[in-house]
């Protein structure tokens, strides 16, 4: 095991080398090299002890080879090569279509591949072998369910909302995604499944972040639906359907403290939409929350209860 300060002495040794021999440092990144001599330029990259020679001329890449080996002990492992691995290859443009695809359906009918899709569609810059099998099989599901629609029974005609939220469920991103839905005349009428922007510390926090957007979503929709003419009367507020005791406890209280006074802004909206009857906030357990699937992957039994729930059905 070498000593610590091994890297910094081998690279000021290497830059010594170097700039007294006609190289300049790249001043974005100090592991290039350039020289620029009778109209012929050599770039060497530097990468630990491992060395990259850009030269279109084969005897000026000889001659750098020479010098290089004269002031280091050096292993000449030939020509590089880039190789693609065609067996692997991903079609990005093809993957970012497909998802574009499956968003336009999501948003417009099939809240049920809601999550499925927003969680692919944050690959869509780098997809891997991996992304493809998921994107199969969320077509797969939809094949099977061609026929599946919202089907509006006219009752019930109160306009109710649910909203919940997953804690941190990828440990590698860090941050939580929420979701809400609103249900009117026996089916979903608005939903929304997103990653948040944010990183929460508690599920308190991330619940009550859903619960403001979707306290937000159910002011618009009650002024909406109070300009047509097809509604005698609208409920005093919009009923929303929260799990966690929690974020409900918090909009009702004006008590703040230092672990969620950055959140008092989201808090305000929450309570006042509250104190005017915009909204009214019930506790629902998890298993009959109609938003939970916004947020989480569910088993086949629980994703058909939740659809029914939703008026989706053939």
């Amino acid at each position: 095991m070498g000593l610590k300060q091994t890297p910094k002495q081998w690279h000021n040794k290497f830059d010594h080398v170097l700039v007294t021999n006609g190289y300049s440092i790249n001043d974005a990144d100090k592991c290039i090299y350039n020289k620029y001599e009778n109209n012929t330029c050599v770039v060497i990259c530097l990468y630990v002890d491992y060395m990259l020679i850009f030269e279109t001329n084969l005897e000026v890449v000889c001659e750098t080879k020479k010098f290089l080996g004269s002031k280091f002990d050096m292993k000449d492992l030939g020509e590089a090569e880039l190789k693609k691995n065609r067996e692997h290859s991903v079609a990005q443009i093809e993957y970012a279509q497909i998802i574009g695809s499956l968003m336009y359906l999501m948003n417009c009918i099939r809240l049920d591949i809601a999550y499925a899709v927003g969680r692919l569609s944050r690959y869509t810059q780098s997809p891997n072998q991996d992304h493809w099998t998921a994107v199969r099989r969320v077509l797969k599901y939809l094949r099977g369910t061609i026929n599946y629609g919202l089907c509006f029974s006219g009752f019930p005609s109160v306009l109710k909302g649910f909203s919940d939220a997953n804690w941190i469920l990828d440990s590698d991103e860090m941050k939580s995604t929420s979701g809400y839905v609103f249900i009117l005349g026996g089916s979903a009428v608005s939903w929304k499944s997103a990653k948040e922007t944010c990183i929460t510390r508690s599920t308190m926090e991330v619940e009550f972040i859903a619960l403001e957007k979707a306290s937000s979503e159910a002011e618009w929709l009650r002024n909406l639906l109070a300009d047509i003419p097809l509604w005698t009367r609208l409920a005093s507020s919009v009923s929303i359907h929260c799990d966690s005791q929690a974020a409900i406890a918090k909009a009702k209280t004006k008590i703040f403290n230092g672990k969620n006074r950055h959140i008092r802004l989201r808090h305000n909206i929450v309570q006042q939409l509250l104190e005017i009857g915009v909204i009214s906030l019930e506790f629902v357990r998890s298993e009959l929350n109609l938003a939970d699937h916004l947020t989480k992957p569910l088993n086949k039994k629980l994703l058909e209860e939740t659809s029914r729930g939703w008026g989706l059905c053939l």
